[in-house]
């Protein structure tokens, strides 16, 4: 059984994520605590396998308390927020170690709060894995440069690709910091996230990386040297013109897609207009998305790196890449910017 502590200044949600996550005969609510102060002695004397906290509270707010937590003990945190101008606030406490978020359904509707039950009961047990020693690493750009990029060569592919969930934004900003200004080729990712937070995470992770990292729009040109990040709620493809040049569509086709947008649908995109010279890369996340992407890949004979177990806060979609055999190596999150520019 694993022992949740649940944390909002709204009496009715507290209420209502304890009804939600009793419903699973995994999880427990031990306790709840209306603000972060309340929240950090309840830890303390609780010791729960997960706390859920929202953001916006009294006395300390949501991201002063995992702040202050993980400085303390890393505890695996789930953040409900809505995106009511709260947006930063979310990309704040997934830096300072939040595992993942829910979104709410709106700050004047928290009886739809039940709308997202599945949701929340599948990320607080997914983050109830997480090793509490991968919840506080920091931005590699704080600790180390950029890899020097090669010396002038053609590369060996035509375009990278990454699938990434949960642990994804502290991934990533570990991760794209290390690739050099000179990286050969472009880079498009998938990574899972609610509608409103794309934009905003892409400016965040372009202002400490030497690549330079946008939200994609439809229709923009792949340029040597620059990140995508697909726009939430928008499955991102490739389409080549007649004059070779490769551009970025959007589409909400397929609509029968666990996740828009989907690792699968960019994968087998990059299979289908780059064919061999196509790098996949599956990273920390729950699920299998990108299982089926990468098996396009290596059918067109490319190749496909997955994160290793040991660096993953949810070894969920590269477990499902490795044990269909789709794997070309397994790769821990602090080697991966440099398997990624020795392979190109």
């Amino acid at each position: 059984m694993l022992r949740v502590v649940v944390v909002d200044d709204s009496a009715y949600v507290r209420k209502a994520v304890r009804e939600i996550l009793s419903r699973s005969p995994f999880l427990e609510v031990v306790g709840t605590a209306r603000n972060g102060v309340e929240a950090l002695v309840m830890v303390e004397e609780l010791d729960p396998d997960v706390v859920t906290c929202d953001l916006v509270m009294p006395e300390m707010d949501g991201v002063a308390f995992v702040s202050a937590q993980m400085a303390r003990r890393a505890v695996p945190i789930v953040v409900m927020s809505v995106i009511d101008g709260a947006g930063a606030q979310v990309l704040q406490a997934l830096e300072a170690g939040a595992v993942d978020f829910v979104q709410k359904p709106t700050r004047l509707a928290t009886e739809r709060i039940l709308d997202v039950s599945a949701e929340l009961i599948a990320k607080v047990k997914a983050a109830a894995g997480a090793p509490r020693q991968r919840l506080t690493l920091r931005p590699a750009s704080m600790d180390a440069a950029p890899i020097a990029p090669a010396r002038a060569r053609a590369p060996r592919f035509d375009v990278v690709v990454i699938g990434i969930s949960t642990g994804g934004p502290q991934a990533l900003r570990q991760m794209i910091p290390l690739l050099p200004a000179g990286c050969p080729v472009g880079i498009a990712i998938v990574l899972h996230m609610p509608v409103g937070y794309t934009g905003l995470y892409a400016e965040k992770l372009d202002e400490i990386s030497a690549v330079k990292v946008l939200e994609v729009t439809e229709g923009q040109a792949l340029e040597p040297g620059v990140v995508w990040i697909a726009p939430a709620g928008h499955h991102l493809a490739f389409r080549r013109d007649v004059d070779g040049q490769v551009r970025a569509h959007l589409s909400a086709e397929p609509t029968d897609a666990p996740h828009r947008p989907s690792v699968d649908v960019l994968f087998r995109s990059a299979a289908e207009v780059f064919g061999a010279r196509s790098l996949g890369v599956v990273m920390t996340g729950m699920g299998s998305d990108g299982r089926e992407g990468s098996a396009w890949i290596k059918t067109k004979g490319g190749t496909v790196l997955t994160e290793s177990e040991t660096t993953c806060v949810v070894y969920g979609m590269p477990r499902s890449v490795m044990e269909a055999g789709l794997s070309d190596s397994s790769v821990p999150l602090e080697r991966m910017a440099r398997a990624i520019m020795e392979r190109l």
